[in-house]
């Protein structure tokens, strides 16, 4: 008899587990899809955060955490915390086709991230810049490696005394645990069509000839971060080189250096560039609407994932956003 009613509780708890997960699913997207059509939440999350002359707009434009595109988006009522890196895209692509936008404010607290999504944010602020509109960015506590790659077109970088800048390098790094599989009798079985197939592998040591390939891939990487570097700062090659060995600086000595041009907060920026468009301009921000602006869709998740015991949704943001892997990288850590 206890053994059914253990069975009959097994099969109770596993139907209440699909249960939730099937409601967590249908809030999290049918749910979302239709709010997402009456609202037109399919663009970019903003909000005025000044009240002005709606034909000489400012937007502000957040980069808030890790530049790495996770393949989400906090667009609908259940918005992600954090960087966005598809919504970003899409809000530049706005911002410069729009006229009615005169400049554009990056709001910078980052670390750097992903090469390619550094990459892609640089290409599409230089077509706001082509589109004939101002940049300034403003570091907030840190803006290194990409943090400061995403800036450096900017016509005017702010930082603090307390902001850590630089870190202008790339770095690409993998785990190895062959002794430890070796101590407790791990050993690997691997049929590959080439030889460099399981280049960086966990499971072995990389070849001479691996190691050369992969420093190279890494050079190619750190010279376009240079020319970057080099082009948004109008400084030559090897001045930049000589900055550029990965370490940081304090907002202060990237100012001697020439990393950035003036001392100054967010407020000092925007009043500076408000000075430089003239006029009362609106201001705009994209990215970093509170969560609080969707209430009931956050109260729904919320009681949904203390259901599921905590949500396997975040469990599973968290692994993609921590994957490991052979991936370069414009990041200080």
């Amino acid at each position: 008899m206890k053994r059914i009613i253990a069975l009959v509780s097994a099969i109770a708890l596993v139907v209440l587990g699909l249960g939730a997960s099937f409601m967590t699913s249908l809030w999290a997207s049918d749910w979302e899809d239709l709010f997402n059509e009456f609202s037109g939440a399919d663009a970019p999350v903003s909000q005025v955060l000044e009240q002005g002359d709606a034909g000489n707009k400012i937007a502000v434009v957040n980069f808030e955490g890790v530049i790495q595109d996770t393949g989400t988006t906090g667009s609908g009522m259940f918005g992600a915390e954090g960087y966005d890196h598809q919504m970003t895209i899409q809000a530049l692509k706005d911002i410069a086709a729009d006229d009615t936008y005169s400049a554009v404010l990056l709001n910078v607290n980052s670390p750097g991230g992903g090469v390619f999504e550094s990459a892609e944010i640089h290409k599409h602020l230089m077509a706001v810049k082509e589109s004939g509109k101002t940049i300034y960015s403003s570091m907030g506590n840190m803006a290194a490696s990409g943090g400061y790659y995403v800036s450096a077109p900017a016509d005017q970088i702010f930082a603090t005394s307390e902001t850590i800048t630089g870190s202008i390098g790339v770095i690409m790094q993998s785990m190895n645990y062959t002794e430890l599989a070796e101590n407790v009798g791990i050993s690997f079985d691997v049929y590959k069509s080439g030889k460099m197939k399981d280049m960086m592998s966990a499971s072995r040591e990389a070849t001479d000839e691996e190691q050369e390939y992969l420093q190279e891939i890494v050079d190619t990487m750190f010279q376009d971060f240079v020319d970057v570097v080099a082009d948004g700062r109008g400084m030559s090659e090897k001045e930049v080189r000589k900055l550029a060995d990965g370490r940081i600086y304090l907002g202060g000595e990237a100012i001697e250096n020439g990393l950035v041009d003036q001392e100054g907060y967010f407020d000092d920026a925007l009043a500076a560039l408000k000075e430089e468009i003239g006029g009362s301009p609106q201001v705009v921000e994209f990215g970093g609407v509170p969560t609080a602006a969707f209430p009931f869709g956050v109260k729904i998740q919320n009681a949904l994932e203390s259901i599921t015991g905590g949500g396997e949704v975040k469990m599973v943001q968290e692994l993609i956003n921590n994957r490991q892997g052979a991936e370069p990288m414009y990041l200080y850590e």
